[in-house]
């Protein structure tokens, strides 16, 4: 596995472009399904979270629910202008909730651990010292 490099705002236009492109297969391969979309939220959030460098760790948790919401914009389902567009999307992150707690809760437990292994790893050697 890579080492984590993304910044901050590098994670979260990972994660964007990523729901973005899962997005376009959902609609291109299972006409706009939003429970494939869901199903593949939390394996993107989990990938954020572990390719964000350590020192922007709090945005990983923070960064995957706009993901979600940018990427559902497109197969959201509304039509009839912009307003029509919005209830569409608003409905989509309402009855898909549960997938969008999923994916924030796996990113935050990812970033927690890590959190806790590198202040683990810190601790050590003045202990030994």
């Amino acid at each position: 596995m890579p080492r984590p490099r993304l910044t901050g705002l590098g994670g979260g236009l990972f994660a964007c472009t990523s729901m973005v492109l899962v997005a376009g297969i959902c609609w291109l391969l299972f006409g706009s399904s939003l429970f494939v979309y869901g199903l593949l939220f939390p394996p993107v959030a989990a990938a954020t979270a572990l390719w964000v460098r350590p020192a922007d760790l709090i945005t990983a948790p923070i960064g995957v629910p706009i993901a979600f919401a940018a990427g559902v914009w497109p197969i959201s389902g509304g039509s009839g202008g912009f307003g029509g567009q919005l209830m569409g999307l608003v409905s989509a992150l309402s009855l898909h909730a549960g997938w969008l707690y999923a994916g924030t809760l796996v990113a935050a437990l990812i970033a927690l651990v890590r959190k806790a292994v590198l202040i683990g790893r810190r601790r050590v050697p003045r202990r030994v010292a």
